[in-house]
């Protein structure tokens, strides 16, 4: 459904859709996209530095990662983003809820249960983040020894940030079920505020344009004793055979 408003941002011009959805079967393959190169190292460093608990970009750096650049002030804190909400949410009387942790101990010990659900959207903290959180809130699944997760994202810039949240949530399901000795199901995307930029139009065309090739496989090279020791080493993509990449400006 297009949505019949004009962006508050009066540059670049954004064009909105509301309520898009797209499911990938992971046993068919990773779904990277292939009509364009996308940046395995930061896809995969970003999603273990969200579960490390970090909210800082200092480990980012330090694997020449720096996506998150443009929203870290001086000494490169980012207020109590994904990490923090994801590991450590706070509670009224002084806890943190380690989430991640919650879920995991769900899907060993009631895997049937309708509240396995992971939420970055902590409405008393998001004037303290650096960016409210887009991918704000999944869920996962289980049936027939697989493991499925949806996520809703409240926001996604089409071009350069739809590929890259499907593969790194992709990864997380991938991860979730080796730990939990789960097969893999779907990753179902949901998206609001759907929108492309007018600064990514050329680029967006040249993309249609290309043929999607094979989809990747990915391998996870070990079992480590906890979803938090899992390093960049573990994970190889076999047979990434994308077009080239294409370069556009992120909107600030």
């Amino acid at each position: 459904m297009k949505a019949h408003r004009k962006t508050t941002v009066p540059e670049p011009e954004r064009f909105p859709f509301l309520v898009i959805r797209c499911v990938f079967n992971l046993q068919e393959g990773f779904p990277l996209v292939t009509t364009k190169r996308c940046h395995l190292r930061s896809i995969i460093h970003e999603l273990l530095w969200f579960l490390q608990g970090d909210t800082n970009v200092a480990y980012l750096h330090e694997n020449n990662v720096s996506i998150w650049d443009e929203w870290a002030d001086e000494n490169g804190n980012l207020g109590p983003v994904y990490g923090k909400q994801w590991r450590a949410w706070p509670t009224p009387d002084g806890r943190h809820i380690d989430q991640i942790t919650t879920v995991l101990n769900q899907l060993k010990n009631d895997p049937d249960s309708r509240r396995i659900i992971v939420s970055a959207w902590n409405v008393g903290e998001l004037d303290k983040m650096a960016l409210a959180p887009c991918h704000a809130f999944f869920q996962f699944y289980v049936a027939d020894g697989k493991l499925s997760c949806q996520l809703y994202q409240r926001s996604c810039d089409v071009f350069l940030g739809l590929p890259f949240n499907i593969a790194s949530y992709a990864l997380l399901v991938h991860m979730m079920a080796q730990q939990c000795d789960l097969e893999v199901g779907d990753f179902v995307w949901t998206g609001g505020d759907t929108h492309l930029y007018s600064n990514h139009m050329d680029q967006t065309h040249l993309q249609l344009s290309r043929e999607p090739r094979a989809l990747p496989k990915l391998v996870i090279k070990r079992k480590p004793e906890s979803i938090f020791d899992y390093r960049f080493e573990d994970f190889e993509i076999e047979g990434y055979d994308p077009h080239p990449g294409i370069k556009a400006p992120v909107a600030i």
